[in-house]
């Protein structure tokens, strides 16, 4: 199941893991464990935000893909299916 994880992060709390200088380490192995096919970064609403896509086999992992951002950011986190191009396209054909 392909869903795109969006973590908006808490201002302060991000602040913090700023001056302490964990952020790059923190963030480095969030996408290692998750292993996102696309991952973006920008501010969305004036607010720090991460947006991955990833590919999930399990509902059951939903959990342990939005925990990092709870725990050390203190994001709001969204996950919303999404389908690729070839997703799409298999899901039109159906429709048939």
């Amino acid at each position: 199941m392909r869903v795109m994880l969006k973590a908006t992060l808490d201002t302060e709390k991000a602040n913090e893991v700023i001056r302490s200088g964990k952020m790059p380490e923190l963030m480095k192995e969030t996408m290692e464990r998750l292993h996102p096919e696309a991952a973006y970064f920008g501010p969305l609403g004036g607010r720090r935000t991460c947006l991955l896509v990833l590919d999930l086999e399990d509902s059951s992992q939903i959990p342990p893909a939005g925990e990092p951002f709870f725990s050390h950011f203190g994001a709001e986190v969204e996950m919303t299916p999404v389908m690729n191009a070839e997703d799409l396209r298999k899901g039109l054909s159906e429709l048939r």
